[in-house]
């Protein structure tokens, strides 16, 4: 067993390198594949996003006993991130094959996947939405107590990485779609000799009459110039692109 300083320092190692991580889905992968290495007893890890509604959606997992897992608890509506998590930060299972808590689920975890102890803890919580990590192991009694400190410990770490790491593409995704309006704008402005003001509104105007959001309209109409320039020649006008040239934009 690992003295409380090399654990300490492991897990520092780990909370360096999720930060270091770049877009969410990476960052989610990462978390489960450091799990297996840094808790005791784990032979497998998960994330799972669950609803109030019952909806369960694995984001990231090693393997696929996390998937048929959670498959198995949204077919059932019942296991550890469908109740337990939502009102406790951890559910510790020592083993499956006689826990009485999930009735229907955990015989068909052991029975179907050879699950027999597993540890879910709570990541977030965000509206009506779960983020739980799931560690599982083929052996009974797998997680000792030291375990569950660490999963704890390691949690924490890991829901400030994935919310940072949300956050960064969230920014990211947001300076992208101003520059693409900029761009689409612009182009308006030089096709009509209008104002900015009077090409975003027609940017508008075609979002309203389409039924299609602001920022897709100017992504295409920014496409079809960069085709147009690429080919040296006028641009092949999409959806958007015909629509804007029929429309007067005063």
């Amino acid at each position: 067993m690992e003295t409380e300083d090399a654990t300490g320092g492991r897990m520092a190692d780990l909370a360096r390198d999720l930060r270091s991580e770049g877009s969410a889905e990476t960052t989610l992968q990462h978390v489960v594949q450091a799990a297996v290495e840094l808790i005791d007893g784990c032979d497998s890890a998960g994330i799972s996003l669950s609803t109030t509604a019952g909806r369960i959606r694995t984001s990231a997992c090693t393997g696929e006993v996390p998937v048929a897992a959670d498959r198995l608890q949204q077919e059932l509506g019942e296991g550890p991130c469908v109740d337990a998590a939502w009102h406790q930060e951890m559910v510790s299972a020592t083993d499956l094959a006689t826990d009485p808590r999930w009735p229907a689920w955990a015989p068909r975890a052991v029975a179907d996947l050879g699950v027999r102890s597993m540890v879910c803890v709570r990541l977030f919580t965000h509206d009506d939405r779960l983020g739980a990590l799931n560690l599982f192991s083929q052996r009974p009694a797998a997680f000792s107590a030291d375990d569950l400190d660490e999963a704890m410990a390691y949690a924490a770490h890991a829901a400030v990485a994935i919310v940072a790491a949300e956050q960064i593409e969230g920014l990211s995704t947001a300076v992208h779609n101003r520059t693409v309006l900029g761009q689409a704008t612009g182009l308006l402005m030089a096709q009509y000799a209008v104002t900015a003001h009077q090409a975003f509104n027609l940017l508008r105007r075609l979002s309203s009459e389409q039924n299609r959001k602001v920022v897709v309209i100017a992504r295409e109409l920014v496409e079809a110039h960069e085709v147009g320039t690429r080919t040296d020649g006028p641009a092949a006008p999409g959806k958007a692109t015909n629509m804007a040239f029929r429309t007067d934009p005063a």
